[in-house]
């Protein structure tokens, strides 16, 4: 019963790792877009500074128009790429999460099948239909996640990862 034991003891040591990737992903992001807006910002203020030093030496009204309008403008498309800049990372983590998920899937449902075998052989009186609902159960479960996968992906623009299909049913 140890040997049992341990292979779902494995199995949540590797559900673990997987949740800590996961984690440390999203900081990893986060901290990506802090970085970004905080550039924004600095070169911004600094873009205002200068602007306004430029209009205080301005000579005539038309300059000064002149001025505010491609300082707008100049706004107007730092905005622009700090926003597709930001959008971008977000696809990244998406696609990143489809990738994690699809490997853990894989990975872990053959996994989970042998972990699940072992547990029944051991059981008293096993009924040979349990691992036959159970395998179905996963399956169907494991098509459910390749399906929001593949329309998350879908709805962002993305193209999902070929999923590794899961090893076929044994008997």
């Amino acid at each position: 019963m140890a040997g049992k034991s341990e292979n779902f003891s494995e199995l949540n040591r590797r559900n673990m790792e997987a949740a800590m990737r996961l984690a440390q992903m999203s900081i990893e992001n986060s901290q990506r877009v802090m970085a970004l807006q905080n550039e924004l910002a600095r070169e911004m203020l600094q873009q205002g500074v200068d602007n306004a030093r430029a209009m205080t030496s301005a000579k005539d009204p038309q300059q000064v128009m002149q001025l505010r309008t491609q300082y707008a403008q100049e706004t107007a498309q730092q905005m622009m790429v700090a926003a597709q800049k930001v959008a971008e990372i977000g696809n990244d983590a998406r696609m990143e999460f489809s990738r994690m998920l699809t490997e853990q899937l894989a990975s872990g449902n053959q996994e989970m099948v042998d972990a699940f075998q072992g547990f029944f052989k051991v059981m008293p009186a096993p009924n040979a239909n349990i691992m036959e609902i159970m395998q179905q159960s996963m399956a169907t479960a494991n098509s459910a996640f390749e399906q929001i996968a593949q329309a998350s992906a879908a709805a962002f623009g993305g193209t999902p990862a070929a999923a590794p299909k899961s090893p076929a049913k044994k008997k």
